[in-house]
């Protein structure tokens, strides 16, 4: 597959020879807000066309030294539509599962303050899939955010379907240039075994997603461009799912299809390997995954049966007290299952009756839950021991507060409950009285309050930032971690270690904190990150919409 990376004679000012009047139509068509969404280059072999895209994903004017907006290259060359749908997921910091997933999660994401973002497309028509990549490609044209540069050749069926129906800026360079004065093409690489763990980790992610969609395509298993397909029971489909090694590849893609190392990369599809799969594939890559920063302890995905797969994660809770050694997850339903912490083997259900979708939910350390709906009000779920009359009181000023104003995250220590609100304000609702931070601006979605010698209380927000706080005190000035994508989970505790925190945001990128000091880990399981949790051992647990991950972090 040809590099992204631009050849030396590229020096970011001046075009190839030969396209200085293609340079001049694209910088005319960027900086003309009326002009389409989509422009297309075209031009014989040779022409320059794959230069002149590299040339403008470094151009910068000079005397200008205002942020301009972001230009992001991918060369499309050999890839298939999943695994170019990955890749430039990735490069704007969204998740998708597949091509859909991607259109919706630009059209619906916060545009960037340096204004809209340019995807520079090369070699369509070198493309494993050209007519469902042209098919995204046209998807992606009607996001207001983004803007489109595709180089295609002329000839090839791309330019005419790019023009059917949509207003299209064409820069059509020079038809009759020699094909020996273009770029070299690379030689065809080799097929990876695609039932080889270590080939697969070892080899261009994007070849093996390639081989792994078209190889699979004429076997005819179901939903191959449109995302991952129900995982391989023994004896359905082996041979073409390669031992489950393919659907684990499908359902951790763009988080495989990064680049890192193949221990890491090992790690991750050791994780998303479902309980099917072929027993020799896990010593194998938990083998490689040895120099990798986590110990898999145990995952649970859509279609495993032993134990069962506990159904989509939209909270979780892991519980101390009378319920220590419980994991609490809840679905989309408003169901709250509890599971065994040790292998995530059901421990049965939360006896509520909350009507709706449940956002947050807190364990108490005297056995209660706290659970918040998802019109931010709160409801008591009383555990076996009675309460204490002062802690009945608290809970129900709480919950009168909430009626009037609504929460948006939820968390509870001994003798205080914390609650977050659409503000970007933190509430701490304690025996001695109500302590108040204006941590965040815009919402608050994620708070967790550790009780330890110094008492803290973490949140993150959808303006990216996590931030500790002790109630009493003034706020931490600098937070504790921060990115350019809105938090969407966060669970703090202490362990025999010291305090960590997980912290999940919207790019999907896990992370777990030592606030005390040391090294920050960070995973990606590849889908959208729902929910996390510390348990009190320091392991991580991250839910999906169709996975259940628990891991521990090495160190």
């Amino acid at each position: 597959m040809p590099s992204a990376t631009p050849s030396p004679a590229w020096d970011g000012r001046r075009p190839a020879t030969g396209t200085e009047a293609g340079a001049a139509a694209l910088l005319g068509w960027l900086t003309d807000p009326d002009a389409p969404r989509l422009c297309l280059v075209t031009g014989a072999p040779g022409s320059g066309k794959t230069a002149l895209l590299g040339w403008l994903a470094t151009y910068a004017r000079a005397g200008r030294p205002r942020r301009r907006a972001a230009r992001v290259l991918v060369p499309l060359a050999g890839q298939s539509a999943l695994g170019a749908t990955w890749t430039i997921a990735d490069r704007l910091g969204v998740v998708a599962r597949a091509p859909g997933d991607l259109v919706h999660a630009l059209a619906t994401s916060e545009a960037r303050p340096a204004g809209r973002t340019v995807l520079l497309l090369t070699d369509l028509h070198d493309a494993a899939e050209p007519a469902a990549l042209t098919e995204l490609i046209a998807e992606l044209a009607g996001v207001g955010r983004i803007r489109l540069v595709v180089e295609a050749r002329s000839g090839t069926p791309a330019p005419d379907a790019l023009r059917t129906d949509r207003r299209v800026t064409v820069v059509d360079l020079d038809g009759d240039a020699d094909p020996a004065d273009g770029p070299a093409r690379e030689r065809a690489r080799p097929q990876p075994d695609l039932s080889d763990p270590v080939a697969v980790c070892t080899a261009d992610p994007l070849l093996v997603t390639t081989a792994y969609v078209t190889g699979s395509a004429a076997a005819g298993l179901p939903g191959t461009l449109d995302g991952p397909e129900p995982p391989a029971r023994p004896g359905e489909n082996a041979a073409e799912d390669h031992g489950g090694l393919r659907a684990a590849w499908m359902r951790a893609g763009q988080s495989l299809c990064r680049e890192q190392t193949p221990a890491d990369r090992a790690s991750v599809l050791l994780a998303a390997l479902g309980d099917g799969a072929d027993p020799r594939l896990r010593p194998a890559l938990a083998e490689l995954a040895a120099a990798a920063p986590w110990r898999f302890r145990w995952a649970r995905h859509r279609g495993d049966l032993t134990p069962p797969w506990p159904g989509p994660v939209t909270v979780l809770g892991a519980a101390g007290g009378p319920l220590e050694g419980t994991l609490l997850v809840g679905d989309r339903t408003g169901t709250v299952r509890l599971l065994h912490e040790a292998d995530a083997s059901p421990a049965g259900r939360l006896a509520h009756t909350v009507p709706g979708r449940i956002t947050a939910l807190a364990p108490a350390p005297d056995g209660t839950v706290l659970l918040l709906d998802d019109r931010g009000r709160l409801h008591t779920v009383r555990g076996a021991a009675p309460r204490a009359p002062y802690l009945e009181r608290l809970t129900e000023a709480v919950s009168t507060t909430l009626a009037r104003h609504p929460g948006t995250a939820l968390a509870a220590i001994a003798g205080s409950v914390v609650v977050g609100d659409r503000l970007g304000s933190v509430h701490a609702f304690g025996l001695t009285g109500l302590h108040q931070a204006a941590s965040h601006s815009g919402r608050v979605t994620a708070v967790s309050a550790v009780d330890s010698e110094t008492p803290f209380v973490c949140s993150g927000g959808t303006d990216g930032t996590v931030r500790m706080w002790t109630p009493g005190r003034d706020p931490r000035p600098e937070p504790l971690t921060e990115r350019a994508s809105p938090v969407v989970s966060l669970h703090a505790t202490q362990t025999p270690h010291g305090p960590l925190v997980a912290v999940a945001w919207a790019d999907g990128l896990v992370a777990l904190h030592r606030p005390e000091g040391g090294r920050t880990l960070s995973f990606r399981p590849g889908p959208p990150v729902r929910a996390v949790a510390v348990t009190g051992s320091g392991s991580l647990l991250i839910g999906t919409d169709e996975s259940l991950v628990c891991l521990a972090p090495k160190s």
